[in-house]
């Protein structure tokens, strides 16, 4: 093992590396760490999935900011608003794809 490591040093130059994150934060953005039931972040990582691409932590971020900024409407109500425009997302994603020949 102290070879590997030996060798590992005389090849690779760490000296001007710096500890601590590869990517700054980002400016306005507190990294923490929470604690969320596995359906939750499945449902979203689904939609990043079937959006094709994306991050699924962008968007509970976009969700409580939504809930946030209508704190006053009832929950339900916000939560029936959310439903119903992904519903009608999933509903424009399949009627723009083709239909496969029977």
């Amino acid at each position: 093992m102290k070879g590997t490591v030996d060798k590992m040093r005389k090849r690779y130059d760490f000296s001007p590396g710096r500890r601590g994150p590869v990517v700054a934060a980002t400016k306005n953005k507190t990294r923490i760490t929470i604690r969320i039931d596995d359906d939750l972040l499945e449902w979203f990582r689904d939609q990043v999935e079937d959006a094709g691409g994306g991050n699924y932590q962008t968007m509970i971020n976009e969700a409580l900011r939504i809930y946030v900024q209508t704190k006053n409407e009832p929950l339900e109500d916000v939560v029936r608003r959310v439903v119903k425009d992904e519903l009608r997302k999933g509903r424009s994603k399949r009627a723009s794809k083709p239909t496969r020949a029977a």
